[in-house]
């Protein structure tokens, strides 16, 4: 008969091992998120793969070339339910080419992209000889997507100003969100999109496949979505597959969402000019200096992607802020928070391509 002291035995063990896997994690985050030599190929590809992408899905590869750098999609890594036109995927490629260009220029290199379609779809990066150092490469190291409440507190209006300003690419801008009813607006299309994604069994099975229920299988795979970034308990995978199948609900998942707006300072819509994979890349590159000149600021943000990822509420969003033809690509909440843990990724060598 099993007694009650060896069952607190077996607790405490367990606790026990579920720090040390903790622990682990907390000094696997810290070697990955270090700086490189950017002069180094490999050192440019470490900061490109420290850039944002959905699920932590990281599709991406890179080739040298005798010009600079090659990004290419990698399909085998894409998202067929919650990005089925592949434009997050396009968009993390644009991220990635955003810290690699900031990277070269912190080795004295500039840099110019061109996205290539004469045969595979692919950014093509060369480098010049003259490049300067961006003040945002320094952010590089302490972005990261804040999954939590946030204080509330309003940011301030040159702050914002300096958002608009970062996230300006050729094609894209920042729209950015303060008046409390319009913020309500668009949250009640967050959560009708939100509903509509929980309540697909293949966008469930989707996202739960990239799940991480705790920090030795966010280690030993090196990509995912781990638990411990969104303040979620660790779990043994097989109890989080059956948290997952129990807690995961339209209701529950609302309620944290409006919560969690609401208590941001504002939002902010990444909007291209076209609905192609060129600027699908260019809004990439927009939210990712928007980040890092968030994270300058000592601002958080998080991704609230579901009006823009079901096309019938992209489309409302579009309507609801005055867009026209004009794509609504990233919706972000941001606000000031506590950091909480950041992201593993492969390491450098299962990126390249040959």
């Amino acid at each position: 008969m099993i007694s009650r002291r060896s069952v607190l035995i077996a607790l405490a063990a367990g606790g026990a091992l579920m720090m040390s896997r903790r622990a682990d994690y907390a000094a696997a985050t810290a070697a990955l998120w270090s700086h490189r030599d950017p002069a180094e190929f490999m050192g440019l590809v470490h900061y490109a793969t420290l850039g944002a992408n959905s699920h932590n899905a990281q599709a991406w590869r890179f080739r040298q070339t005798s010009e600079g750098v090659a990004i290419l999609p990698d399909m085998a890594r894409a998202l067929p339910v919650a990005d089925s036109d592949h434009h997050h995927l396009y968009a993390s490629l644009g991220c990635a080419a955003e810290n690699l260009m900031l990277a070269a220029g912190a080795a004295g290199r500039s840099s110019a992209m061109e996205f290539a379609t004469d045969g595979d779809e692919r950014i093509e990066i060369a480098f010049g000889q003259s490049g300067s150092r961006d003040r945002l490469f320094n952010a590089i190291l302490e972005r990261q997507c804040t999954r939590s409440d946030y204080n509330g507190h309003p940011v301030p209006r040159a702050d914002l100003s300096a958002l608009e300003v970062g996230a300006r690419v050729s094609g894209c801008r920042v729209v950015v969100i303060e008046d409390r009813a319009k913020i309500e607006q668009v949250l009640e299309l967050i959560l009708a999109a939100n509903t509509a994604q929980v309540s697909d069994p293949a966008f469930a099975a989707e996202l739960r496949s990239w799940l991480r229920f705790n920090a030795r299988a966010a280690i030993e795979t090196g990509d995912g979505l781990y638990s411990g970034c969104s303040g979620n308990p660790s779990l043994p995978p097989f109890l989080g597959r059956i948290m997952f199948g129990a807690f995961f609900k339209p209701d529950t998942e609302n309620d944290r969402y409006a919560r969690q707006v609401r208590s941001s300072s504002g939002l902010a819509v990444i909007v291209s000019d076209r609905d192609d994979p060129v600027h699908w890349v260019q809004a990439g590159r927009s939210y990712q200096r928007f980040a890092l000149q968030a994270t300058a600021l000592g601002i958080r943000h998080a991704h609230l992607n579901q009006p823009v990822e079901v096309p019938s509420f992209r489309r409302e969003l579009q309507s609801l802020l005055g867009l026209g033809n004009r794509r609504p690509d990233l919706v972000l909440r941001f606000g000031y928070a506590q950091p909480m843990p950041r992201s593993l990724r492969r390491p450098g060598r299962s990126v390249i391509a040959t």
